[in-house]
């Protein structure tokens, strides 16, 4: 069986402005720390998989560098959009269609590849988006968190949040709603008057709902490494059973502690040390390669949709994806 893996490169600046915390226009940024990490692990590992750039961390020339290298490093690289605003759903189809406009452009720009695959920040759902998508020819959208559980986490990012009542209400859909629980929980296409996009959504554990990416696993593992491996092991356990191809998900922060940013020693697990935590993430992406074969989100959306290449359909995602090599 197929897997996917894949990080969303969220910088330092993008967690503070979501969290309403000073100081984010300047737009701080970890990437020549955490990048240089990623890339090392996953070439330990001789993975390749997609990692999600921020439009503008692109367009800063301090970012190059760092963005240049995963480009370099053989990795697809996906779009999330220019100013990642986790809101983005509440916005109408033209200023979408810029937002994502622009991304593109800032991003082939540093490393002249062209996205083809875009996950919204914060997991933003919206039919305009996936109507942009499919009129700009992605290949997929990868925004979708099919858990119950979305409000209880939005609930806990708020509680040490500085937001007045008016940002609290822009960013009301963060991490989704209760009923995103009843998603697909695994690729499918949706037809829209633009065209059919493929989506794949990040895999939540089967039939439980419960998101099993591996800052979530880190979280457990502050209150017991043990723990968290049988978690995620009887996740991976039940996507076997359930025929279940599972997209996992990375962050920034499960290779960064305290140490390296103190601004966001409020998320769970930034107090775990260092090497405590790059131990669990390489026990979680071991267990993972033991038990599917692991790409890139754009490798297997190209698979999947050649199963429909006998139609108009497959024929016209195939021409669209054949841009982003």
């Amino acid at each position: 069986m197929n897997a996917t893996l894949s990080l969303d490169l969220d910088n330092q600046w993008a967690y503070m402005k979501t969290h309403g915390d000073r100081g984010w226009e300047s737009f701080p940024s970890y990437l020549n720390v955490v990048v240089p990490r990623v890339l090392a692990f996953l070439a330990e590992r001789r993975l390749r998989i997609t990692i999600f750039v921020v439009g503008q961390d692109a367009a800063l020339e301090k970012n190059s560098s760092a963005i240049e290298s995963i480009a370099a490093a053989g990795h697809e690289i996906g779009n999330h959009s220019f100013h990642h605003e986790p809101w983005l759903n509440v916005r109408d189809e033209k200023s979408i269609d810029e937002e994502i406009a622009r991304a593109e452009a800032a991003i082939e720009d540093v490393t002249g590849w062209h996205p083809l695959g875009f996950r919204a920040p914060g997991f933003a759902r919206a039919g305009a988006i996936q109507r942009v998508l499919a009129h700009r020819g992605y290949a997929y959208d990868a925004s979708i968190l099919p858990t119950f559980i979305g409000p209880l986490a939005r609930a806990y990012y708020f509680k040490t949040a500085r937001l007045g009542q008016a940002a609290l209400r822009e960013r009301a859909g963060l991490f989704g709603n209760f009923n995103d629980g009843f998603a697909p929980n695994r690729f499918h296409r949706v037809q829209t008057h633009a065209g059919v996009i493929n989506e794949i959504p990040v895999t939540t554990m089967p039939i439980l709902r419960i998101p099993i990416h591996v800052s979530y696993v880190l979280y457990l593992g502050a209150i017991s490494t043990n723990l968290a491996r049988r978690y995620f092991s009887l996740a991976l356990a039940l996507c076997r059973m359930t025929n279940t191809e599972p997209s996992i998900l990375l962050h920034p922060l499960d290779f960064l502690s305290r140490e390296d940013v103190p601004e966001l020693a409020f998320f769970p697990a930034m107090e775990t040390p260092l090497r405590r935590k790059s131990a669990l993430v390489a026990t979680a992406c071991d267990a993972l390669s033991e038990s599917f074969t692991i790409g890139p989100l754009l490798d297997y959306a190209r698979r999947r949709s050649a199963r429909h290449a006998g139609n108009g359909e497959g024929r016209r995602l195939k021409s669209a994806e054949s841009g982003g090599a």
